[in-house]
């Protein structure tokens, strides 16, 4: 399985094979680590007891006990990786037996680990037509970062597919909307949306596309990345160790809480419907409002785009808006020359000359 996410090397290849899977190997082996080490790697006792001590010394474990018989428990630093076989696999299963054990987590922090973690599993076992998943977790000085890679058909030539698009990029932008599957029967299609809000950075590697969301920062889209992932879907989840962030808060700020949980509300990067350029037709707009019937709230993200053509404008603003009342249409950060377009827009819906 060459496209999966290696551990950063360094000079010492056998050491990053250690750490790779040190947390789950001390659990195991707490009393006889250093045996363990030797039988495990052919080494000999002096060169296990110098990695044993770089692991103390770095963080990845902790010594207690008498010198000549230590006790070695997991250090504040953690990681653990599996190789799965996708036929058969249940992601909770794999959280609750191989992952969630190994790691001492804040509350907030562990739920919103849990929810990434068995969402991006499960969205690989329904949906990525791969016979394997990697799944890497790993918990640092400040954060906390997921990895699942797998090896089957990239999520965007995917939704390509099913939506016969002519270019991958706008299954990007699909994807950003929010509610979107391949599969409506089985999935709401909120399960990338809410994890990529969850975290503090969420990115997505698939079909020569790089998908990236920051907190605080829109959705964006990098077409060429020195990311090695290879073929398949890999996704990579970061958030601080110490964050306050909850799932609730994540839910609260696109739904109506406390009185409507219904994912009611969406922002949508207009940056990101640039890909085919500036955007100045119907076509485009059309192609922007696939799917804003599923919300009651679309906030139109213009941070980013400088100008708008009027028959995109008018598309958009007076003829979908005319046409679906039910939904709002909310404009932000737009430049002088959008929001005359826009307002431009508006006044022909309410009877103010036409455009």
């Amino acid at each position: 399985m060459n496209h999966v996410k290696k551990i950063p090397s360094t000079n010492n290849s056998h050491y990053q094979d250690i750490v790779s899977n040190i947390t789950r190997d001390v659990f195991a082996h707490p009393r006889d680590l250093s045996r363990f080490y030797v039988e495990k790697y052919g080494v000999s006792r002096v060169t296990a007891t110098k990695n044993i001590r770089r692991l103390e010394a770095e963080g990845w474990i902790a010594r207690s006990g008498p010198s000549t018989h230590p006790v070695f428990s997991a250090g504040y630093k953690r990681r653990i990786s599996h190789l799965y076989e996708l036929s058969g696999l249940e992601e909770h299963a794999v959280w609750e037996t191989d992952f969630e054990p190994f790691f001492l987590l804040k509350p907030n922090i562990k739920a919103i680990a849990q929810h990434g973690f068995t969402e991006m599993v499960n969205n690989t076992i329904d949906h990525s037509e791969g016979k394997r998943v990697f799944v890497w977790m790993s918990q640092l000085d400040k954060y906390l970062s997921i990895i699942v890679s797998d090896d089957g058909v990239g999520i965007f030539r995917k939704i390509s597919d099913a939506l016969r698009l002519p270019d991958m990029r706008q299954a990007l932008f699909e994807l950003s909307k929010g509610k979107f599957t391949t599969d409506p029967s089985n999935h709401s299609g909120e399960g990338v949306f809410f994890t990529s809000r969850a975290f503090e950075q969420f990115q997505i590697e698939a079909n020569g596309l790089h998908f990236e969301h920051k907190s605080g920062d829109m959705d964006a889209l990098v077409e060429k990345t020195n990311m090695d992932f290879g073929e398949g879907t890999s996704v990579w989840m970061v958030i601080p160790i110490n964050s306050d962030r909850t799932l609730n808060d994540v839910y609260a700020e696109y739904t109506k809480a406390p009185d409507d949980f219904d994912f009611s509300k969406t922002i949508v990067p207009m940056k990101l419907a640039q890909f085919g350029g500036e955007l100045v037709s119907r076509s485009q707009a059309k192609r922007l409002i696939a799917r804003f019937d599923r919300f009651k709230l679309v906030i139109l993200n213009f941070e980013g785009v400088s100008e708008v053509g009027q028959a995109f404008a008018d598309e958009l603003f007076r003829v979908y808006a005319r046409a679906n009342p039910g939904v709002e249409l909310l404009p932000q950060n737009m430049s002088e020359q959008v929001e005359r377009m826009w307002r431009r827009a508006i006044g022909t819906t309410q009877g103010q000359g036409k455009v």
